[in-house]
């Protein structure tokens, strides 16, 4: 019988790699995303992957896709990001609300649609890619850090609730990890900046380092939960301290 693997958020960096890695495990992954060409393509490259659209904003979206699922194995919530470095006293509150819209309630509304299918079988696993982020703050990083200590708490809660049900909940939370759009998109479009973020960086993770880390968190024997795996580079300390070739 075939393990279903959700993945959220699955068109690029570390979502995509997440796909990869689940559906090379053995899983039968269901990649979705907003972004219907790229799962398509990735979907081509990668045998036991489908790309199905999904937009974690849109109740309907989600309702859709989980009206397709009777029983899945893992959903891992990857659907997030950054928007801006603006401190607290200058952002723009659309930012905030725009993050915690896609890294708080988008994974709050696929977690509700899909635990019945799984509750089904044999028990499932839910995996948030949070981010140190959730477990710490910095300067001009107010807005992100409120959405991922949010969605942390979120985890945390649902951990207590599912206890006693057979249903695995953990937190992966990397640290620095070199992506193609993560930054990019966070410094709206500006690839200098976003360049910047990781200049003279001794090895930032991978999307690979931490879809690694997922599969490690699924792939334990049934009784062990991984309740938190916090994963950062050797250069980096801290979001304020990481070392720097000159």
């Amino acid at each position: 019988m075939s393990r279903i693997a959700v993945v959220t958020g699955a068109s690029s960096g570390i979502g995509a790699a997440t796909a990869k890695r689940l559906a090379a495990e053995g899983f039968q992954v269901i990649a979705a995303a907003r972004r219907r060409e790229r799962l398509e393509e990735l979907a081509a490259q990668n045998p036991g992957i489908e790309a199905v659209t999904l937009d974690v904003t849109s109740t309907d979206s989600v309702a859709a896709l989980a009206a397709r699922l009777d029983d899945v194995s893992v959903l891992v919530n990857n659907a997030g990001g950054a928007l801006g470095v603006d401190t607290v006293a200058e952002a723009d509150p659309a930012d905030w609300q725009q993050m915690y819209e896609t890294n708080v309630i988008g994974a709050l509304r696929v977690t509700q649609a899909l635990i019945p299918a799984l509750e089904r079988g044999a028990g499932g696993h839910i995996v948030l890619t949070g981010s140190i982020a959730g477990h710490l703050v910095y300067e001009g990083g107010g807005g992100y850090t409120a959405a991922k200590h949010a969605a942390s708490a979120m985890v945390q809660t649902l951990r207590l609730e599912l206890n006693g049900r057979p249903i695995r909940v953990t937190e992966i939370a990397p640290g620095m990890v070199a992506t193609e759009e993560f930054s990019l998109v966070r410094l709206r479009g500006d690839a200098a900046a976003a360049a910047r973020v990781y200049a003279g960086v001794d090895a930032p993770l991978t999307a690979d380092d931490i879809a690694d880390c997922i599969s490690f968190a699924v792939t334990r024997p049934p009784h062990v939960n991984v309740d938190l795996l916090v994963v950062k580079p050797i250069a980096q300390a801290a979001p304020h301290k990481v070392a720097r070739r000159n």
